[in-house]
């Protein structure tokens, strides 16, 4: 779906706006922040309460030692660590660092002579995850400024990229994924947890801005999603992992909900066609 730039900058304003305001509620403890808690956001777990969207996709074991400000922002819908074989001394990228969660696993995988860079352009969230960090003592962690689409390091930086539902959240996957590839060293790894679509969705649907933002809306076909990944010059594409999300965790959004029933739309109709997916990729 060809986006203009000024639906570009409603798009990232709107992401801009939802994940800020996570992050603030989380900073203030005004409230427990739930992934599924029906503001759309990504997480694609269970909504009974933030341990069990934390361990959702994490091993308990991967979660001792983090602090409950880390795990109640857990906000993905994979454990993109889970499959990056990281080793002592490598550099990661997390785009799309958030609270800081997949750094702070990633950051024990590499250990002290690795580092671990975590991008986000959401200055509420980029206090939170800096905040976790001096609460867990974590040195190997830099969280910057900076969007997806135009990665602030030079070519050919890091050995391993993971990311955790928010490429669906760019308003121009291909760039992200040119980017990507751009800061890989030569057999360096893209590591993916993601949501995409089996087929097309109503165009009502992919017009709303909150959905987005939730990453419903943005969310491309599976195939289509694939085909940018290979345009870019990544190789050896697996997907490890599908999970689609049910009917009712698609209406858990109250503004998704409320589109469907205004434009008669039988959520049955989108049974199968929203997935998590987990998928690793590499740079020959």
């Amino acid at each position: 779906m060809a986006v203009d730039q000024n639906q570009k900058d409603r798009i990232t304003n709107a992401v801009r706006s939802k994940y800020g305001g996570l992050a603030e509620q989380s900073m203030e403890k005004s409230q427990r922040v739930s992934c599924c808690s029906g503001a759309g956001s990504c997480s694609c777990g269970s909504d009974s309460g933030l341990s069990d969207e934390a361990t959702e996709f994490y091993d308990a074991a991967e979660l001792i030692g983090l602090s409950e400000s880390v795990t109640d922002i857990s906000l993905g819908c994979g454990n993109p660590t889970a499959i990056g074989d990281l080793k002592p001394g490598q550099t990661v990228l997390d785009l799309g660092s958030g609270g800081g969660i997949d750094c702070f696993l990633a950051a024990k995988k590499v250990g002290p002579t690795g580092q671990v860079i975590g991008l986000d352009m959401t200055p509420r969230m980029l206090d939170l995850a800096r905040a976790n960090a001096k609460k867990q003592d974590v040195k190997n962690v830099d969280f910057r400024y900076g969007y997806i689409e135009d990665i602030p390091l030079p070519d050919a930086s890091v050995d391993v990229i993971i990311s955790n539902c928010v490429i669906n959240l760019s308003a121009d996957k291909a760039a992200v994924f040119a980017e990507a590839h751009r800061v890989l060293r030569t057999g360096g790894v893209l590591n993916v947890s993601d949501v995409v679509t089996n087929g097309s969705l109503p165009q009502q649907l992919s017009e709303l801005l909150s959905a987005w933002a939730g990453c419903i809306s943005g969310a491309l076909d599976e195939e289509e999603y694939l085909g940018l990944m290979r345009a870019a010059g990544f190789s050896k594409i697996e997907v490890l992992k599908r999970d689609y999300y049910s009917p009712e965790l698609i209406t858990a959004d109250e503004g998704v909900q409320a589109l469907l029933e205004e434009n008669k739309i039988d959520v049955a109709s989108l049974d199968k066609k929203i997935a998590s997916i987990t998928l690793r990729a590499s740079k020959n």
